[in-house]
């Protein structure tokens, strides 16, 4: 499937993932708002029963509206004559059962000659539980010398309550969702992965390729019968051959290192060694392409040395590889407290900001264009972070582009005399 299509997939998958959250959000919420409109209606319906029914008992005229809700959990109900307590909770229970207003709800009724709720009871159509309640806070009016109030303090749990099943259908749909989302990750991962060996294959082909042709026509010439009277050339081709299969084993030995590392499988053969000493012998194939100073006192340290090696022939091939005309590359090594810090820095075209901490992924190469305009596996800088983990180094990076990059490398020492001992 092509980058493209992919991309357009992704974008509509989030759009479309987005819109089905807000739809389940927003028929929440209107199924929410309904409930509380039904409930209001009922408990208005069922309040005007009880006014009623009161009304009838007392001998005296009902009032064309008394229901009045003063706030989303309270009413109020005009009765235009005393109230007996227990005739009201039988009244509003029984009307309350009647349209299906189960839940716990308070009762309080007014006294007009203290100007006070005298009497304060909390109820439940669910049980016959009943329970004093405080009424000093409940709103009172001047509109009705006769009336009670009525409260729903769990009005809000009975409407969730209400729309369990809403809810549940939105749980399932974020968990659909959710699931959807990780499975486009994981398609997308998969494709990345994939280009990503794709252009590994190709790079390690490419690479390849000229040490077994350098190595092939070597040969070719060694099997001449003439090269036999030419001992300088023969011993000429010898060395390039042996050189070119240095340097095959090299590139083989990284790949292999680098898969152990991943697996942490790489075992590290550790000894004291002279970092410069070793710096200095990696340096010889450059020429004066790599200039060397040494500015400290105390350069031993304990690692792997041959896993050093190789670290720090990525380090200048990649430094030399990235540098324009002709390449200024410095390897420098200092003590700072009880570490030893080497750092390679070239002035060659930099590293852009977003592609600093992506240049030490496995396989990952920075896209300058075409893909062999610079050689190498993709592999090189990912090898150097393996090993600097395996060791427990510390690895610094500083570049900007146009200006170059420094790499510094800082490794514990312990205590000084330990490294001097081993001169």
């Amino acid at each position: 499937m092509p980058r493209r299509t992919i991309q357009w997939l992704t974008v509509f998958s989030a759009l479309l993932i987005i819109g089905v959250v807000i739809t389940q959000i927003f028929w929440v919420k209107q199924a929410l708002e309904l409930r509380r409109r039904q409930f209001n209606q009922n408990a208005h319906v069922a309040l005007q029963d009880v006014a009623g029914q009161l009304a009838k008992v007392n001998g005296v005229m009902q009032t064309v509206n008394p229901v009045e809700q003063l706030s989303p959990e309270y009413f109020l109900v005009n009765t235009n004559s005393t109230t007996q307590p227990e005739l009201l909770e039988h009244f509003i229970k029984e009307s309350f059962q009647k349209h299906n207003l189960i839940t716990d709800f308070e009762i309080g009724i007014y006294d007009c000659t203290t100007n006070r709720m005298r009497y304060g009871m909390s109820l439940s159509t669910k049980n016959n539980d009943k329970t004093s309640a405080p009424t000093s806070d409940w709103i009172k009016t001047d509109k009705y010398p006769y009336y009670f109030g009525v409260r729903f303090p769990e009005q809000e749990a009975y409407f969730a309550g209400s729309i369990n099943n809403a809810i549940g259908s939105s749980a399932l749909v974020l968990v659909a969702v959710s699931l959807f989302a990780y499975a486009l990750f994981v398609i997308l991962r998969q494709k990345q992965l994939s280009e990503v060996q794709k252009d590994f294959v190709n790079n390690m082909t490419h690479e390849l390729q000229t040490p077994i042709s350098t190595i092939r026509i070597a040969a070719d010439v060694l099997n001449s019968d003439i090269i036999t009277s030419q001992p300088e050339r023969h011993s000429r081709y010898v060395s390039i051959v042996q050189e070119e299969i240095r340097r095959l084993q090299g590139q083989v030995e990284m790949v292999l290192s680098t898969a152990k590392a991943e697996q942490n499988a790489l075992h590290l053969q550790k000894e004291w060694f002279d970092v410069d000493e070793v710096i200095r012998s990696v340096l010889l194939p450059y020429d004066e392409k790599v200039n060397f100073t040494s500015e400290t006192s105390d350069p031993f340290i304990e690692a792997d040395p041959f896993h050093f090696r190789c670290m720090m022939n990525n380090l200048i091939d990649n430094a030399l590889k990235y540098s324009e005309d002709i390449p200024h590359v410095i390897v420098r090594t200092s003590n700072e407290g009880r570490a030893l810090v080497v750092c390679v820095q070239d002035e060659g075209i930099g590293i852009a900001p977003e592609y600093q901490k992506k240049i030490f992924n496995q396989f990952f190469r920075i896209p300058y264009g075409d893909v062999h305009n610079v050689k190498g596996f993709g592999i090189g800088l990912s090898y150097v972070k393996q090993i600097i983990l395996a060791h427990h180094w510390k690895l610094t990076l500083d570049s900007a582009l146009g200006k170059g990059s420094s790499f510094k490398i800082r490794i514990p020492q312990g205590k000084a005399d330990r490294g001097r001992s081993f001169k």
